[in-house]
């Protein structure tokens, strides 16, 4: 007899039938019942201890935060999509500008060295946060790829202040991820960070060094 098959034995006779995980309804993972001023405190609270940066604007004059942020960071050049209504008003918006928006929404081959070496920042739409992580949750389309809150050393992401859940399992259920499974959901709390390297630790390693997040109200 294995040991695996040892150990299995010695259970099953310490129980009454087959090995079943214990029923749940997973209270655990949700229940936390704050009010929307919580939710907002928890997820700035934690999203700022690890280096994000939370701004807050509202919904009518989001982009001149915008423009504030990139005049600030002296940012040049910005990568962002075109479809989802952030891309649209922030194009409309900067369109007598003098920062250069790129179009990432191309074949990757393309442009491969280009995204690296000139991208300063990238501007993505989110579709919430979590308040328990300080997280924000993303499902990105060939619009606004993987790659805009990935590449650039500057990751500017719009989240809606009415879209912070309380945690992670309150996400999964309230928009049906078991019926409908994103094929690519990024969940993000913070900039890119490592302590690899002789326990130093570094921003800007696997990813974006800084982390801008306007939240709109």
């Amino acid at each position: 007899m294995s040991a695996r098959d040892s150990i299995l034995k010695r259970l099953r006779e310490r129980t009454d039938g087959p090995l079943m995980a214990p029923v749940s309804d997973f209270s655990v993972m949700g229940g936390r019942n704050w009010t929307h001023d919580e939710r907002l405190a928890h997820f700035e609270e934690k999203i700022t201890s690890v280096h994000g940066e939370v701004i807050h604007t509202d919904k009518t004059n989001w982009t001149d935060a915008l423009k504030k942020v990139l005049t600030d960071k002296n940012v040049k050049r910005l990568g962002m999509g075109r479809e989802h209504p952030v891309a649209v008003e922030a194009r409309e918006a900067l369109a007598r500008g003098d920062i250069e928006l790129i179009d990432v929404d191309r074949d990757i081959e393309d442009w491969q060295r280009e995204q690296f070496d000139i991208l300063e920042a990238g501007l993505t739409s989110t579709r919430g946060g979590i308040a328990e992580t300080g997280s924000l949750w993303l499902w990105p389309t060939s619009d606004e790829p993987r790659r805009l809150s990935l590449v650039p050393p500057l990751h500017i992401a719009v989240l809606d202040a009415d879209a912070i859940e309380d945690t992670f399992f309150d996400v999964i259920a309230a928009h049906d991820w078991a019926g409908n499974m994103p094929t690519n959901a990024l969940l993000i709390s913070g900039p890119s960070k490592t302590a690899d390297i002789e326990q130093t630790l570094a921003y800007g390693v696997h990813g974006p060094r800084e982390l801008v997040i306007l939240m709109r109200h």
